[in-house]
């Protein structure tokens, strides 16, 4: 029996926010959230999301890594070839599903930047290179509230996944 749409979209939640409790970086805990979830093993682009975490190397100074997780998912499923490298059109359902992702995040969240998130959240930003920041962001709750963060992206993206592979199988 194959599992529902919403069923997916739990399981890539839970994988997900498990993932970044346990292991941290929020790009590699959506991206390993979403790919367990549907069943895809590809350690190359597992291993391509490691610099998106806290905004781009721990920066805050970028957008959320657990968005740049859920858009690297919705790119590696749909996204350009590079056999199909010279033809641009190739690259339109990849940038639009993203583009999907980016606004329901902004929806949510008003704002993508990692800075912005955690100044909303915590009321300051946390440079979790600084061993004091990293010790005041566990206090201020810092990994509970992204890995739930970093479930909801994996689930929205799974949701934005299984739609559009549902719209692709009923034009064929």
């Amino acid at each position: 029996m194959s599992q529902s749409r919403q069923e997916l979209m739990n399981k890539a939640f839970e994988l997900a926010k498990k993932n970044e409790f346990d292991n941290g970086n929020c790009a590699q805990s959506v991206l390993a959230g979403v790919c367990d979830a549907l069943g895809i093993n590809n350690d190359d682009v597992f291993r391509a999301a490691t610099g998106f975490a806290d905004g781009v190397g721990l920066s805050g100074d970028g957008h959320c890594g657990a968005l740049s997780g859920g858009v690297m998912a919705i790119s590696y499923i749909f996204g350009r070839q590079r056999p199909d490298f010279s033809r641009r059109g190739k690259q339109l359902k990849a940038l639009m599903l993203s583009r999907q992702l980016q606004s329901n995040f902004k929806e949510k969240y008003g704002t993508c930047r990692c800075h912005d998130l955690q100044t909303k959240f915590f009321g300051r930003f946390f440079n979790l290179l600084e061993p004091a920041d990293m010790e005041a962001a566990s206090k201020a709750g810092v990994l509970e509230t992204c890995s739930n963060l970093v479930g909801e992206i994996a689930s929205m993206s799974v949701g934005i996944i299984l739609e559009q592979q549902e719209k692709d199988s009923a034009k064929t």
